[in-house]
């Protein structure tokens, strides 16, 4: 057989993923008594095509999954989709197309997509969450939380968008209007199913401690979004000519009591009772009110909205001055649903405050002096001072830390009375709040309960599961097809038999998402989980996916962990012990003379570096190049996984993916990078092809001379390449793994040529090295060219080579040279050297000669293998 002088990966990619296929290698067996190790990427959503951009955290995957099967692991590596959710009920009412069919198309093309890349992918376990098998066992689950009382129902204020007739997220609401109808939102109270996640607040955070293989920057933004604090809540009495009627008190929590003494106002949101009360009396009031309510919820739309107030004319008592008054604003940033509604203004520690008080001229009293100011002329200018310092103008608290003012101001209060009760309470509070996930749409999982108006909320029995959706829906009218559809949701009570309703809500997409981990670990057991399966294999060793789900999955799935941990569905409660944020890959955009977005194909770039220019293809109009953008559908600036295959193949993107820069960095996608990487396969074909007929398998162990150095080379990359893969470095890993064949080309090039036995040997075990090492990266080369080296089976069922200590230890060491216990220099000597040697080489050192200005040293200390001091 003569072996071609170029790889050609359109015929090797698909033959060997076949033979993968058919010998089953990657489905992964829950009896294997081998050490596990599971591995797993946050699971697409299946929206129409994937982009070479979404397949490098997948790549990054396979390689660690094809290594760690290397390594002896049972390697545990699935794939699913994560397919509810309003982008296909949104396609459905553009493309009158069933929200099912839309769904189950885009992911039969993204798998294939997929298998393109030559994943090493348990494919067997392959699920939907929109499958009824899943979203069946998901219901079992909310069913079991119910009665462990984890889920509660209640009336919650939620942004309601009144034409698309649905619950809007506060990221969904954009300059107060629906980001899709582009109504004005409405804020309404619902009832609103939620998960008790706050059950576990303190767990939550504290366990973050314990998530090493985690990012320090997420876990710093779970700690922030969980957000422990500790304060005092401080009643103020309200001045009685000014209180509405009946209405006594204004309570508020605090972490800054220290700061009591430079309060200059109360700010409460607009669903505070208090303020209902006083709008009854004040349409103006009531008006401002409305309009806070139409604001966006969200922490970004609160921080860049003008801070806008209104005084109600109630005014509060100061707790250690009965003749101190401050107003009570209605302020568009205090919200009903953080601490109790409302806040105290100490604008000189607050830039927010400050601001207001700027605003409304309201007074500004700096109450902690910063170290090195002067009491005597300290004020406030445009900026708050937030740091710590002395307490000033603040009573029986000047001259304090703030600390120390916080424990006597919480000291006192708690020991004053306001109306029979202490004025003052330490608290711990959280800003986590109860994950709400009542949706109004269809595409979801349906919320397995029963509304009977003599029993109640009747959950549905697990037996009567699942409850599945209605195919014949329509979505001619705005709002939930399920509440419009004639038939699915009349039901008779479970509990009493009677004409009752379903609920029509259905569940949150991150809820599919947050048990996902647990349910591949056993995809086809009746129940949620085997616990037995989901214990040996949970957590996942290393989980890789995008920085922008650091909060939200992340923190819900560590509370499902929770929650089916207490409802004994597994016995893990962390889910994720290795976490990886991978970068994104970017491209540059371009945009045609109307300012239409043109994707790459359609381009024509001549030049270079600065001088490139862009042309439409099609027209030859001028293109403006764009900046390095996320590659995106928006703008075009796309390349699907096949343009690649079919010009460079799998294992030239899944190469340039890795090499460019590190993991957790974006990399720029460029057809000069890939052209590159596609060279280097084709070197390494042309190195191995070439070899391969004159050299053969031996004992390379006699080799000697370039030989020997080429094993060296071979097994210090052996080496550096595992510990690389094992830190997720694959651009280092790949950076040896280009220095290895440059090491090792002239010399095999050389090893066929003559009869030396141990150095055609020495040719064959480095050649070998290189593929297995290759192999996790480059799995289709790897497997082609381990083919052709002679080998019988498949690399990929290779175990991974052992690298000889022997051949990995330098023959030089570097020794500091010290003159008088101050170091001067270095030497490099042989790592046997005699001592007299050793000594011989210090005092040649340019250093130690100027030192001793042509003395003769007094002592020579030689440490072998440490160091030499030289005393002058």
């Amino acid at each position: 057989m003569t072996t071609p002088e170029r790889y050609n990966p359109r015929a090797s990619e698909p033959k060997w993923q076949k033979a993968w296929d058919e010998a089953r290698l990657f489905e992964t067996d829950n009896a294997d008594p081998r050490p596990k190790y599971y591995v797993l990427e946050m699971f697409p959503y299946p929206s129409g095509r994937i982009h070479i951009g979404h397949t490098r955290n997948y790549t990054m995957g396979d390689v660690v999954a094809r290594h760690k099967r290397a390594m002896g692991y049972n390697v545990l590596h699935p794939m699913g989709w994560d397919a509810f959710g309003m982008p296909a009920e949104n396609a459905a009412m553009q493309n009158k197309v069933h929200p099912r069919d839309w769904t189950y198309q885009n992911i039969g093309t993204m798998r294939a997509q997929l298998k393109l890349m030559g994943l090493s992918i348990d494919w067997s376990r392959e699920f939907a969450t929109c499958d009824v098998d899943y979203y069946h066992r998901q219901q079992m689950l909310f069913v079991d939380f119910l009665e462990a009382g984890l889920v509660g129902r209640r009336v919650s204020k939620v942004n309601w968008d009144p034409v698309d007739q649905t619950v809007l997220a506060n990221e969904q609401v954009i300059d107060g209007k629906g980001w899709r109808s582009g109504a004005e939102v409405e804020q309404r109270e619902l009832a609103q199913w939620v998960f008790k996640i706050t059950d576990f607040s303190q767990d939550l955070l504290g366990s973050i401690d314990d998530l090493d293989g985690w990012p320090d920057k997420v876990r710093l933004m779970q700690r922030n979004w969980i957000g422990r604090s500790e304060g005092l809540s401080i009643r103020w009495a309200l001045t009685p000519e000014t209180a509405p009627e009946g209405e006594t008190e204004l309570e508020v929590y605090t972490t800054r009591p220290d700061t009591l003494f430079g309060s200059s106002f109360m700010a409460i949101a607009a669903d505070h009772p208090l303020a209902r009360k006083a709008a009854e009396t004040n349409a103006a009031l009531a008006a401002f009110c409305e309009e806070c309510r139409r604001m966006g919820t969200s922490v970004t739309a609160l921080e860049t909205a003008e801070k806008k107030g209104f005084d109600t004319g109630i005014k509060v008592r100061h707790p250690f001055d009965a003749d101190w008054e401050l107003p009570v604003y209605v302020a568009n940033f205090v919200l009903m649903d953080y601490g109790t509604g409302a806040i105290f203004g100490c604008p000189s520690g607050d830039q927010r405050d400050l601001d207001f008080a700027r605003k409304y001229d309201l007074p500004v009293v700096p109450v902690v002096l910063p170290p090195d100011a002067d009491a005597e002329d300290f004020a406030i200018g445009e900026e708050a001072w937030t740091g710590d310092g002395t307490m000033i103008n603040s009573s029986f608290l000047d001259g304090m830390t703030p600390a120390d003012a916080f424990a006597a101001i919480a000291d006192r209060l708690e020991a004053m009375e306001l109306d029979g009760r202490p004025q003052g309470d330490r608290q711990v509070q959280f800003k986590l709040r109860d994950w709400g996930i009542s949706r109004q749409r269809y595409w979801g999982c349906p919320i397995p309960v029963v509304h009977c108006d003599d029993c109640g909320l009747v959950p549905v029995p697990k037996a009567q599961l699942p409850v599945t959706l209605p195919d014949d829906i329509t979505f001619e009218r705005p709002g939930n097809p399920l509440d419009h559809h004639p038939a699915w949701k009349h039901v008779d009570c479970p509990s009493c038999g009677k004409p009752a309703r379903r609920e029509t809500d259905t569940m949150d997409t991150f809820v599919d998402s947050s048990w996902y981990f647990a349910r591949f670990t056993a995809p086809n057991e009746d129940a949620p989980t085997d616990p037995d399966a989901a214990n040996a294999w949970l957590p996942v060793d290393q989980y890789i996916g995008g920085i922008e789900h650091a909060i939200l999955h992340l923190l819900y799935s560590r509370f499902f962990a929770r929650a089916m941990s207490r409802t004994g569905h597994m016995a893990v409660d962390e889910p994720f012990k290795g976490l990886f944020t991978q970068g994104m890959v970017v491209h540059e955009t371009y945009r045609s003379e109307d300012g239409g977005w043109l994707d790459p194909g359609q381009v024509r770039i001549e030049g270079h570096d600065s001088n490139r220019k862009a042309f439409d293809a099609d027209t030859g109009k001028p293109v403006t190049i764009g900046p390095l953008e996320k590659m995106s559908k928006s703008k075009k600036n796309t390349i699907g996984p096949e343009d690649i295959t079919q010009s460079f193949g799998a294992d030239t993107a899944r190469w340039f993916m890795l090499s460019d820069s590190p993991p957790e960095r974006d990399v720029e996608w460029t057809d000069s990078g890939a052209e590159g990487a596609h060279r280097f396969i084709q070197r390494v074909w042309r190195l191995v092809a070439g070899a391969a007929p004159t050299i053969a398998a031996g004992d390379p162990s006699a080799a000697n001379g370039d030989f020997a150095a080429m094993r060296k080379a071979a097994h210090k990359a052996l080496k550096g390449v595992g510990e690389d893969f094992e830190r997720l470095a694959f651009n280092k890993a790949i950076a040896r793994i280009h220095e290895l064949v440059n090491a090792i080309a002239p010399v095999i090039e050389r090893a066929g040529s003559g009869n030396d036995r141990a150095g055609k040997a020495a040719a064959h075990e480095a050649l070998s090295i290189l593929i297995q090492i290759m192999a996790p990266i480059a799995p289709h080369l790897a497997e082609e060219c381990w083919a052709i080296l002679g080998h019988a089976d498949m690399v990929a069922k290779e175990p991974w080579p052992a690298f000889d200590p022997a051949l990995i230890a330098d023959d030089t060491i570097v020794l500091p040279v010290q003159i008088n216990g101050k170091k001067r220099g270095e030497i490099a000597v042989a790592r046997d050297a005699e001592r007299d040697s050793v000594e011989a080489s210090a005092l040649e050192l340019d250093a130690v000669q100027r030192h001793l200005n042509g003395a003769a040293p007094k002592k020579v200390i030689v440490v072998p293998g440490r160091i030499v001091n030289i005393v002058a």
